[in-house]
């Protein structure tokens, strides 16, 4: 008989050991293999951008090409392909057709301070590709600390200027029509000239403010406008309403109500923030400085103190201009929350709702389901904190829709005071005989919204 060897049993964790080698190996090389394909791409593209500018020096002005004012020399003609990779995520957000309409629009940012030259930023990097920026101040040291992309060598150098030197950076493809001059009404017709499709308000002085509001809303330009920035801290408040809906903002108070002198009421979106006014104060003039102070205003008329500014809040404020002006250039829907964070007002509505159960509401026994939270949900997320019949803000109220089923996320409406009144007196079968087709649709979307959006709460 042979010799019978003994059977070797490989042990269950080095069986677990090796695979787990062979699976690194394997995805350490796939790895490998992706970094250098990324990295001969980004070559490759790098290659082509600066050949595409070389030849560009070479090339006669094209019509792709526009010539800026002033006889100044035309963009860059890059290849569409690498502005589209650019430009590659907008793409994939907003679609082909709404890339087209930002690519194409004309938009004018006047005032290139914090706010100013964060818009103008973002709206050069999402694909506006006629830019107009209007300042007729210098880069300061301090200006650092919330400007978009100062540097200390833009020190002294004009604001406009600075823009158009970095923008040139960023996207050579862009015409920039940088303007070292100063918005006022005489010079309107000239700065606000070639039909823009939007103008950014981004100044900071009250009387020049309210006379570019004007001038657009006399002449049919598109405008939103910034409130202030300074003195604010908490980003959580800011809001974009229109300006008759604006509360607790300082600037926005004193802008609302010239313009009603003006003869504006209404219809001008502004970007503003709900913080209440803090401790936080104009700086003092420096006491030698008092009786001189007109010497050290940058212009005549214009504030000599300093209101402290926290460079993170004309940054978001600038953000949310250039969101809001891309997306209504795309024609991409969003409806702003003109107002948000009002704990009193939903526990407001809240009670108002309880009590309308307590009183037997429809034989609800008076139990109700929805705590102070989820009003504010329904108010602010599928209401848009408004009347879904009339649309006014005054004198809100929620009510069941169906009179007959309890109040649920998808059976509480928003409606004023009286409509509500006249809506409870309505039988759930009769609906159709009092409101139209469109607007019974329309609270039918918002519940079918709603079960969208519950899944995410």
């Amino acid at each position: 008989m042979g010799l019978k060897l003994p059977s070797v049993e490989v042990p269950h964790a080095t069986t677990i050991a090796v695979a787990l080698l062979a699976s690194l190996a394997t995805a350490s090389s796939i790895f490998a293999v992706q970094h250098y394909s990324k990295q001969s791409r980004i070559r490759r593209i790098k290659d082509e951008i600066s050949r595409s500018h070389s030849f560009s020096k070479l090339d006669e002005p094209s019509h792709s090409a526009p010539v800026a004012r002033g006889g100044k020399k035309p963009a860059p003609v890059l290849a569409e392909h690498l502005i589209r990779e650019q430009l590659a995520r907008n793409y994939a957000f907003l679609g082909e057709e709404g890339v087209a309409k930002v690519r194409s629009a004309f938009v004018i940012v006047v005032g290139l301070g914090g706010v100013g030259s964060h818009a103008a930023h973002m709206l050069l990097r999402s694909g506006v590709q006629r830019l107009r920026l209007i300042d007729f101040d210098q880069v300061s040291l301090s200006s650092l600390n919330r400007h978009a992309v100062a540097t200390q060598a833009d020190v002294g150098t004009s604001k406009s200027g600075c823009l158009e030197r970095h923008f040139n950076e960023i996207a050579p493809h862009v015409q920039i029509d940088a303007r070292n001059e100063l918005f006022n009404i005489d010079a309107a017709e000239e700065l606000l000239s070639g039909n823009p499709d939007y103008v950014l308000d981004c100044i900071d002085n009250l009387n020049t403010k309210m006379d570019l509001i004007k001038y657009c809303k006399d002449h049919k330009i598109r405008i939103i406008s910034s409130m202030g920035a300074g003195a604010k801290a908490d980003s959580s408040r800011i809001q974009i309403a229109d300006i008759s809906e604006t509360f607790e903002d300082p600037l926005a108070r004193a802008t609302r109500r010239g313009l009603k002198l003006k003869g504006v009421e209404s219809g001008v979106p502004v970007v503003y923030s709900t913080e209440k006014p803090g401790s936080v104060k104009l700086l003092p003039l420096e006491e030698d400085k008092v009786h001189e102070a007109e010497e050290y205003s940058a212009l005549p008329d214009f504030r000599v103190r300093i209101l402290p500014v926290l460079g993170t809040l004309p940054a978001l404020f600038g953000n949310c201009l250039a969101s809001y002006v891309i997306t209504e250039l795309a024609e991409w829907p969003t409806e702003p929350l003109a107002i948000k964070l009002r704990e009193k007002t939903y526990a407001r509505l809240h009670r108002d709702l309880v009590n309308r159960e307590k009183d037997g509401h429809r034989g609800s026994g008076g139990s109700l389901a929805l705590n102070t939270s989820d009003v504010g949900y329904i108010f602010e997320e599928i209401w848009r904190g408004r009347s879904a019949l009339s649309g006014t803000f005054d004198k809100l109220q929620l009510v069941r829709w169906d009179t007959s089923q309890p109040a649920t996320f998808q059976n509480v409406v928003c409606l004023t005071r009286a409509e509500a009144e006249k809506h409870e007196k309505i039988p759930a079968n009769k609906l159709s005989e009092h409101y139209s087709a469109e607007f019974i649709e329309f609270v039918e979307s918002r519940f079918l919204e709603e079960r969208r959006l519950n899944k995410w709460r």
